[in-house]
């Protein structure tokens, strides 16, 4: 799996290509951490699963780790271009209210970005 970041208006996105499974979720976790230490206060990620295939509960229990750490901080994670297996996954899981959904990522970025 490949990981692309990028920055937008302060806002971190992360767009992962392949499958976040097994060994993959390893490295999705230590990209994430590295972003992460960048902040102090107040990290706003947004990840795109455009080019996502496959999730598994490893790499659910990251992206809820990462919610976690990102709200400890006063952050925000959202959301962008979740395909149905990944979004019946959350579903079915129950976490599907932890993570902000968005249309686009024109749409994520603002939201993200305003004060309130």
């Amino acid at each position: 799996m490949k990981i692309n970041v990028s920055q937008r208006d302060d806002v971190i996105i992360l767009t992962p290509i392949g499958k976040i499974i097994g060994p993959a979720v390893s490295d999705l976790r230590k990209t994430i951490d590295e972003q992460l230490a960048n902040f102090t206060d107040a990290p706003k990620f947004l990840i795109n699963f455009a080019d996502v295939s496959m999730l598994d509960s490893s790499g659910l229990g990251t992206l809820m780790g990462t919610h976690v750490s990102v709200v400890r901080k006063n952050g925000r994670i959202a959301v962008i271009n979740v395909g149905a297996n990944i979004k019946n996954l959350i579903v079915r899981s129950r976490l599907i209210s932890v993570f902000e959904h968005f249309d686009s990522e024109d749409e994520a970025i603002a939201s993200l970005t305003s004060d309130g």
